[in-house]
């Protein structure tokens, strides 16, 4: 009984020891260090701006990334390449209807639901979701220090923005605004 007891107790301390070696932890992203650029190209051109992570955090087992989640404000959605009048007006049209509805959805999410790769180098897949509708995506994400830097391309049809889309209207050749739009992000924590 005695050897009994003392290989149940040995077990015990191998699995807390386990268990302390693979505790998840929950790094909460710097809000205001962070930062998200967005560009969405068009015939004859493109723009770009900025939109501010609402809240964040990257999940990790020791150094090795294994999920989180991001909400995007995108009432502070904004253009960066104009100025006075365009840019109020460029602005304002992308928070619409046309394109965001920021009024009715205010918010969009990003959650990770599997990471792969290791030393910094991760492939990161996640669901977005904008206007209410998700779109699973995959991107590279390299983490730094306490810095993650990632570029992404989101479809924006996929989530019922579908303003001046080439895939929907062909009529519209010369006016197009093209499907895909970046996200280049970089999260400080």
């Amino acid at each position: 009984m005695k050897n009994r007891n003392s290989n149940i107790a040995m077990l015990f301390i191998l699995a807390l020891s386990f268990m302390s070696y693979t505790t998840l932890k929950d790094k909460t992203v710097k809000i205001k260090e962070s930062s998200v650029i967005w560009k969405g190209y068009k015939v004859g051109g493109e723009h770009t701006g900025t939109i501010d992570l609402k809240s964040g955090s990257l999940i990790f087992n020791g150094k090795t990334l294994t999920g989180g989640n991001f909400t995007i404000d995108m009432t502070t959605l904004g253009s960066t390449d104009l100025d006075g009048e365009y840019k109020g007006k460029l602005d304002s049209h992308l928070k619409s209807d046309d394109f965001f509805g920021v009024e009715e959805f205010p918010t969009a999410t990003l959650d990770i639901t599997s990471v792969t790769g290791k030393d910094g180098n991760f492939n990161v897949k996640a669901n977005i979701t904008i206007k209410g509708k998700t779109e699973a995506i995959s991107f590279p994400l390299l983490i730094k220090d306490n810095t993650a830097t990632a570029n992404l391309k989101i479809d924006r049809t996929k989530h019922n923005i579908t303003y001046k889309s080439p895939s929907i209207l062909e009529t519209i050749k010369d006016k197009a605004i093209y499907d895909e739009f970046d996200l280049n992000v970089t999260l400080k924590f």
